[in-house]
């Protein structure tokens, strides 16, 4: 349309312009006054006319004191009608030079052309807008079928490498030989090595996988393709099939360059199951894509990086070797990792002195980086809400609780029983926690609600664990029950405060037998086959593969696992009770305990052997 309009104006301006000129040839150099034919005829009497020039339905008078003047006749009369009706005698005439000329003028120019060019211009317009929709609908159907893959070319903005990764050491030392590949493939080839096909990067949501299919690029200098794998499948049987054809062609022209199809779990699910939203059209993606990564050149230079967070559902063609080769696994981020990705996401932020990117990151444990990233804006816009210049360790801090929690939700305006209910639930988890030999130091109790929970006890640990004991686990049931036995213990009743935690007991206790086999009833096995399946819309996150005289044991165990955490729950809570009413007192008066307000009042916490 900006086109259209550009031309059109193009047009008209020199359409204008050639108007002009004829007008300045066609009109008189100096501009003529207007008279009536009465005055033109009293001139001609008094002889005081020098020249007449007829111009079509003008009649141009030259005076003899050099003045110009200019009459409107009518279309059809003459100058010589004009003089003979109003009695002009020839004598007076004698002098006067008379002269017919042909129209030349704006006004002659658009009365001959504008009958012609209106229609003419009306119907190119037209037409031209009936070419131009014929065209796009055709250019549209025929990029249906062409990749959306965005490209970023060797020099584009923003160029991430290795060093902007922080964390991941080891994918990033796989994933350098990868680097090499693209830079130096002769230096491979010469020793009968192949240049791998593809790298299929594993990890949570948020590890970072983007990012570092990025960096290998930024890493290699070479052209960047992206693409989910959501946007091969269309609901035309052909397109997903058409568009994988199409990225790989263009891939091919750009070699070595690297293609990255993020979420292919998207379109790269088991084929022939039946389940899973599988459908034709996605499996003829899928079929398209392997043909392609086993169709290349040994010699063409491109990889494919492909990620995705549930390995489990793909298909074992696109996992054997050939397609693809490796397989990195980004795991979360342990301390030291955690604060090198802080020192990162924090160089474009004002920090205070006192700030500890390490303090922060002992308060992050299982935050992976797109959660650190989003911790530290967080800590950006609390600090810009409060008008200061600069972000401190309370701004951090009260962002962690905020990611891990949701908001403080100072509104909500609890009754004084509510809010001495709260305070002996929140001190209970907090004295389990704290007298528990394998449990995690308590690092803050509030009541102060956050989120959906009415107060929060934040026990944090001070290293990275991988591998949990049966005894850490019921140590664990028994801090998540505490709430719960608390107020029994000193009300005689509970409330709905204690769903959540009930909830995230039974399902950790059921965890321990049928994932764990720490059932010493049960034995060493697991119960049920996670496998996911999707039949009539309903997912199905486990298929039972024992009786139900074992599903009822199951229960059994799980209750006695329960009961056994209740137990050491109450012990403490009756043993520990001065430091638990000194903590309920410290909490309805500040609402909030840090560690060392709380071990001011319980004493430190013993280390566990």
């Amino acid at each position: 349309m900006k086109s259209l309009i550009k031309n059109f104006l193009v047009f008209f301006t020199v359409f204008l312009l050639m108007a002009a000129v004829f007008s300045r040839f066609g009109g008189a150099g100096q501009k003529a006054a207007s008279v009536g034919i009465e005055t033109l005829v009293s001139q001609l009497n008094n002889q005081a006319v020098a020249q007449v020039a007829i111009v079509g339905d003008k009649i141009e008078l030259t005076l003899k004191n050099g003045q110009s003047q200019t009459v409107k006749k009518e279309p059809g009369d003459t100058f010589s009608q004009i003089v003979k009706n109003f009695n002009i005698e020839p004598a007076k005439l004698s002098g006067v030079k008379i002269e017919v000329r042909a129209d030349q003028g704006l006004d002659y120019w658009l009365a001959a052309i504008l009958p012609f060019l209106l229609p003419f211009l009306l119907i190119s317009v037209f037409i031209y807008f009936m070419m131009r929709s014929v065209q796009g609908a055709n250019s549209k159907a025929l990029m249906f079928g062409q990749s959306q893959a965005k490209e970023a070319g060797r020099e584009f903005k923003g160029k991430i490498t290795f060093k902007d990764v922080a964390g991941v050491k080891e994918a990033k030392a796989e994933l350098a030989e990868v680097v090499e590949f693209l830079r130096s493939p002769k230096k491979f080839s010469e020793v009968g090595a192949r240049t791998p096909r593809g790298v299929l990067l594993l990890g949570s949501p948020g590890t970072g996988k983007t990012l570092l299919a990025r960096a290998v690029a930024g890493e290699a200098s070479v052209p960047f393709f992206s693409i989910s794998g959501s946007e091969f499948v269309e609901m035309f049987v052909g397109v997903g099939a058409s568009r994988v054809r199409d990225l790989f062609h263009k891939a091919k022209k750009s070699a070595p360059c690297i293609v990255f199809i993020d979420e292919i779990d998207a379109v790269g699910r088991r084929r022939g199951a039946g389940l899973g939203g599988s459908h034709d059209e996605r499996e003829q993606t899928l079929n398209q894509i392997l043909v392609e990564m086993d169709g290349f050149d040994p010699n063409t230079n491109v990889i494919v990086i492909a990620a995705t967070n549930r390995p489990d559902v793909l298909d074992p063609a696109l996992l054997r070797p050939g397609r693809f080769d490796r397989r990195v696994i980004l795991d979360e981020p342990n301390l030291a990792d955690r604060e090198a990705i802080l020192k990162v996401h924090s160089k474009q932020k004002p920090l205070g002195k006192e700030v500890s990117l390490k303090r922060a990151a002992e308060r992050t444990p299982g935050f992976t980086g797109a959660d650190l990233a989003n911790l530290l804006n967080e800590a950006a816009i609390l600090a810009a809400m409060k008008n200061k210049k600069i972000i401190d360790m309370e701004d951090i801090f009260a962002s962690v609780e905020k990611v891990m929690l949701g908001p403080e939700r100072k509104s909500r305006i609890l009754s004084v029983k509510e809010k001495k209910i709260t305070a002996y639930h929140e001190a209970g988890h907090a004295i389990v926690a704290h007298f528990m030999p394998n449990a995690d130091p308590v690092q803050k109790v509030s009541i102060i609600a956050r989120g959906q929970a009415g107060g929060y006890t934040l026990k944090l640990p001070l290293e990275d664990k991988h591998m949990y004991t049966k005894t850490e686990y019921v140590e664990e049931i028994a801090i998540l029950l505490a709430g719960y036995v608390t107020e029994r213990e000193i009300f005689g009743q509970v409330t709905t405060g204690a769903t959540s935690d009930l909830r995230r007991a039974t399902g950790l206790a059921r965890k321990l037998i049928t994932d764990y086999g720490m059932s010493e009833t049960l034995g060493p096995r697991t119960f049920g086959e996670k496998d996911e399946m999707i039949f009539l819309g309903r997912e199905i996150h486990e298929q039972r593969d024992y009786s139900e005289k074992a599903a009822e044991q199951i229960d059994k165990e799980i209750s006695n696992f329960i009961d056994q955490a209740v137990h050491q729950a109450k012990g403490l809570v009756k043993t520990r009770r001065e430091f638990l009413e000194k903590t309920v007192a410290a909490l309805l008066e500040k609402e909030t305990l840090e560690k060392e307000e709380f071990e001011s009042i319980v004493g430190e916490k013993a280390k566990a052997e």
